[in-house]
């Protein structure tokens, strides 16, 4: 099968990433093979790409957000049907013996596998998964649309719900890539008055066109106090701002998997009368199931833009310089 891997990681402007054919994958017991469709380009392959991430497993295959359809079942499955689409998302395995997992906070499972790092994601025509890891994609969603969804879409999702945002409030977004506009959508449907900063021209153009109630520059003071924010750019040196934008008892929570170095904080400036951060840590199965279930009644539409499997790289230059409208999707199948 044709699949890009992670050769000696570096700048991506260095092509770290290689086409290769190699032979399929098979299922172990308990998974599914998957044909691909189509697989979305997240920040976090860039990092893993670059060696911000470090790589767990030599010559790795990224991509964490994947849709195609069942090929074969492994021995023992049942949960799905050959021919059947299906998601896989970040989050590929977890120990289900763990106090984390026992508790209902599998993300935070010591013992946790992850696509595209612990194992071989979508940048390819095949990809296994267990089969309890995957996602039902919604009917309504088509394959380019749905596939952001897997990693953008969940955690920005999990974003919200760990800042404690309800319907009605008044929401802070910090960079409006290919997450923050999946999660406006969510927060608009919610009936939340939205404010977006963030730098780049295209970017905020994207968030004036799909109805931000305010756009302003990354650095800009919105012009309400927030109930809450999410920091979807990973810039430390913006947690700072986000937290002087806050109102009393708000939320900031950091979506990205990678931060740059955050600022020295004052206490009474930036954190008292009850103001947080709280990081995002992957997601949990059930986040990925509700917000599936409310991408599809939405239904929620991903701005994309599209590329070919052996223009990752290229995909993955055109992310790292913020010159992506929305979310960038390979194109496989």
């Amino acid at each position: 099968m044709k699949a890009m891997t992670v050769n000696i990681p570096g700048p991506i402007e260095e092509h770290p990433l290689a086409p290769v054919d190699i032979a399929p994958p098979e299922p172990a017991a308990g998974e599914i093979l998957v044909r691909v469709k189509t697989c979305g380009v997240c920040r976090t392959d860039l990092h893993v790409s670059e060696g911000d991430l470090p790589t767990h497993r030599e010559h790795v295959i990224p991509g964490h957000e994947v849709v195609g359809v069942v090929e074969r079942l492994g021995a023992g499955c049942k949960r799905y049907r050959v021919g059947e689409r299906v998601g896989i998302a970040w989050l590929r395995g977890t120990c289900g013996i763990c106090i984390y997992c026992k508790r209902g906070r599998e993300n935070l499972c010591p013992n946790a596998k992850f696509t595209g790092y612990d194992h071989d994601g979508g940048y390819a025509e095949l990809a296994t998964v267990r089969e309890d890891f995957a996602y039902r994609i919604p009917d309504s969603l088509g394959d380019e649309e749905a596939a952001p969804l897997l990693c953008a879409g969940i955690i920005g999702f999990r974003s919200i719900k760990r800042a404690a945002i309800e319907r009605g409030m008044t929401v802070g977004l910090y960079g409006f890539g290919g997450s923050a506009h999946l999660s406006m959508q969510v927060l608009k449907h919610w009936g939340c008055k939205v404010y977006v900063m963030t730098r780049g021209g295209t970017h905020r153009a994207l968030a004036e066109s799909m109805g931000a109630d305010w756009v302003g520059r990354a650095e800009d003071r919105p012009p309400k106090k927030l109930e809450a924010a999410i920091l979807f750019a990973p810039a430390g040196n913006l947690v700072p701002a986000c937290m002087e934008a806050l109102d009393r008892g708000g939320v900031l929570s950091i979506a990205g998997i990678y931060l740059t170095d955050v600022p020295s904080l004052n206490y009474e400036k930036h954190l008292f009368e009850e103001r947080e951060i709280r990081s995002v840590t992957a997601n949990t199965r059930l986040d990925g199931e509700e917000f599936m279930q409310i991408a599809g009644e939405i239904p929620i539409h991903s701005q994309t833009q599209f590329f070919g499997l052996e223009q990752a790289t290229e995909a993955l230059i055109e992310l790292k310089h913020d010159r992506i409208r929305g979310a960038a999707v390979l194109r496989v199948g």
